[in-house]
């Protein structure tokens, strides 16, 4: 009983004194001041080209920031070009900055360029701020997006001494920063109230440019009084007042009238340094025992995949992998998704690979690697992405798989990188495809549904051969293909509505999948593009389909080089595998049959539409289709997306 003792009084002690301690020494002050994202209506027509070039920014920029403090950099060329920039507060000690910049560049992705006028973003906390744009801002000093951050709370006492005190503090900063290289801290104290403050331009304003920033900061600042703190957040220059000293330095102040405060805050000094000093030691030993009690649990979580691993001779060394990218080198990187990076590598005897780096911001990390391991490093299919290998004992996970190197379906059929493919091309794609899936579904000794066919997971090799690549949604289903209940875990516009709706899991959620590839392919379309009168593709086809006119669907950039009653079936067999009624849909040996021989074709039945009437309000149509759900999905979002499925009665 007594041995818990330190794991609950220890932490109530420091819950007791951060009420009592003014923050002070490793204080990384990570509260978040504001989030602003750009919202200027400039077109981009190359938006996929413009995030890959912000995501490469984020890589490069944290390295920079761990060894100097700040960091510009440039990603891309021309309009699509991102220019990123960060630094933190002068005062924080170098662990904390890395914290805080941890924490603050999270919150930038909320400013992602998903929406077309989103092309810029700042992120401001306490100790840090980090900004993205597309032009070079970097020696801005202040711009139509910047903005003051007043306090709640009221100050108690003489509000006119504290506002005469507040405006004398920031205006004495205003004027010594720009000659301090930019930063400056320091407290004006009369008639005992304090007021602290800190003032710090940013690495590339300096000088004049510091100068005007801070005056402006000044001018705008003065509006916050009486409120307890302000923060002004300008484009070159951070500004902030506070009632608590906030700031890593006491050497600056400008007023210090009364000698009995100095002495007594010695005193709570030196008290609450030993209180602080007993606090760490207790709690440095609670979380190596915490430590150690989660490793724990993570060797045994990991021990089934290690077995695996050291079993089945796919470990290679971290090492290897790292020099075979160039230590992961950006201009060997080749993409990426949802759970990972992709780098292209070359081996010691010359074998060119593509390696994937595991994110590690989800619990599902483990299930991703080990499904990608025990689930298909047993199978071997033409159709499917050969793994060949995977590191686990060095830093970070990695997965090698062969090299596929013309990319994906996505590639050619959205980003258009490249001439469209000829209909011969994309028949036999589409093919090879529904022949992985039969392997996958009906032929292999281990039966896997793939959750997640989808454009970009289908590479095309040397040949155009169909590829079908990313397992780390895959799950087993038993002979007996039972209901398979499961959290939601796929790509919008992909998903079958039972699966959605109800989370029944079973392999006609795959067959799904592939009719809204196969629909997409033919019709050169997303599934998440609108005609005029808002109609999806999957009604657009179902309309030409009852008028006998299916052909019609084609995409017109093939200029009618194809045979049309070839194409209408394959769109029929397509219509076949998005039933709303999975138990109406084909099997995917089935639907190779079709495509291969002259198979007798059903008459397909109603997919499952979009409201027509609503489908600018609807979940699915927001959504963007590109990005897959995470696993943890909640009951309340299957809710939210069950109201924008009609099912046929």
């Amino acid at each position: 009983m007594y041995s818990s003792f330190p794991f609950t009084f220890y932490p109530l002690c420091l819950l007791l004194l951060c009420f009592f301690i003014p923050h002070s020494l490793s204080d990384p002050r990570t509260t978040q001041v504001a989030l602003i994202c750009s919202n200027r209506t400039a077109l981009m027509p190359e938006r996929q080209t413009f995030i890959a070039n912000f995501l490469e920014a984020m890589d490069q920029v944290t390295p920079l920031i761990s060894t100097q403090r700040y960091a510009d950099v440039t990603s891309g060329t021309g309009s699509t070009a991102v220019f990123l920039f960060g630094e933190c507060m002068e005062d924080l000690s170098q662990n904390d900055c890395n914290l805080c910049f941890a924490l603050c560049k999270t919150q930038l992705l909320r400013c992602v360029p998903f929406q077309k006028s989103t092309r810029g973003g700042r992120s401001f906390y306490d100790g840090c701020y980090i900004r993205y744009d597309d032009y070079k801002f970097f020696d801005e000093a202040l711009s139509a997006e910047d903005k003051t951050v007043c306090g709640t709370k009221d100050f108690s006492g003489d509000q006119t001494v504290f506002r005469a005190n507040a405006i004398e503090l920031v205006r004495n900063l205003s004027v010594e920063a720009p000659g301090n290289d930019g930063f400056f801290v320091g407290s004006v104290n009369r008639s005992n109230i304090s007021v602290y403050g800190l003032a710090q331009c940013w690495e590339f304003v300096k000088g004049s440019a510091c100068a005007e920033c801070l005056a402006n900061a000044t001018s705008r600042i003065g509006l916050c009084p009486p409120k307890e703190e302000g923060r002004v957040l300008n484009a070159g220059c951070y500004l902030r007042y506070s009632t608590q000293k906030f700031y890593d330095n006491s050497t600056s102040d400008f007023v210090e009238e009364n000698e009995g405060s100095s002495r007594l805050a010695i005193i709570l000094g030196v008290t609450s340094s030993s209180f602080a000093l007993l606090l760490i030691i207790a709690m440095t030993v609670f979380f190596v025992r915490k430590k150690r009690a989660k490793r724990r649990r993570e060797k045994k979580q990991l021990g089934d995949l290690l077995a695996t691993v050291n079993k089945s001779k796919l470990n290679f060394s971290y090492e290897t992998l790292e020099k075979a990218t160039n230590y992961f080198h950006h201009s060997n990187k080749l993409g990426q998704g949802g759970s990972g990076s992709v780098y292209k590598g070359i081996m010691p005897d010359g074998k060119v690979v593509a390696i994937k780096r595991l994110f590690f911001n989800s619990r599902q990390w483990v299930d991703h690697f080990f499904n990608e391991v025990n689930l298909i490093s047993g199978i071997d299919h033409k159709n499917l992405v050969k793994l060949l290998g995977c590191s686990i004992t060095g830093p970070e996970s990695l997965l090698v798989y062969e090299y596929v190197p013309n990319q994906s379906l996505h590639d050619y059929l959205v980003k258009r990188n490249a001439p469209p493919l000829a209909w011969e091309m994309r028949y036999k794609i589409l093919l090879g495809i529904a022949e992985g899936l039969a392997y996958l579904h009906e032929e292999s000794m281990l039966r896997i549904i793939h959750r997640d066919i989808k454009l970009s997971n289908v590479l095309l090799d040397e040949d155009f051969a169909a590829k079908i690549a990313d397992f780390g949604l895959a799950r087993l289903f038993p002979e007996d293909k039972t209901h398979i209940s499961t959290a939601i875990a796929g790509t919008l516009g992909y998903m079958a509505p039972e699966y959605v709706v109800r989370g029944k899991l079973t392999e006609k959620v795959d067959v799904y999948g592939f009719g809204v590839l196969v629909i997409e392919v033919v019709c050169g379309k997303r599934n998440n593009s609108f005609t005029q009168d808002s109609f999806s593709i999957l009604q657009m086809v179902w309309n030409l389909y009852g008028t006998g006119r299916l052909y019609e669907a084609v995409d017109p950039s093939l200029g009618g080089n194809f045979q049309e009653d070839m194409a209408s079936r394959v769109l029929k067999v397509g219509l076949l595998c998005v039933q709303a009624s999975a138990e109406l849909r084909p099997s995917m040996s089935l639907v190779v049959k079709m495509l291969t021989e002259n198979h007798e074709t059903p008459q397909p039945t109603q997919p499952p539409f979009l409201h027509s009437g609503n489908a600018e309000s609807s979940p699915l149509v927001k959504a963007e289709t590109s990005h897959s759900l995470p696993e943890s999905g909640t009951q309340s979002s299957k809710n939210s997306m069950t109201q924008s499925w009609i099912e046929p009665r």
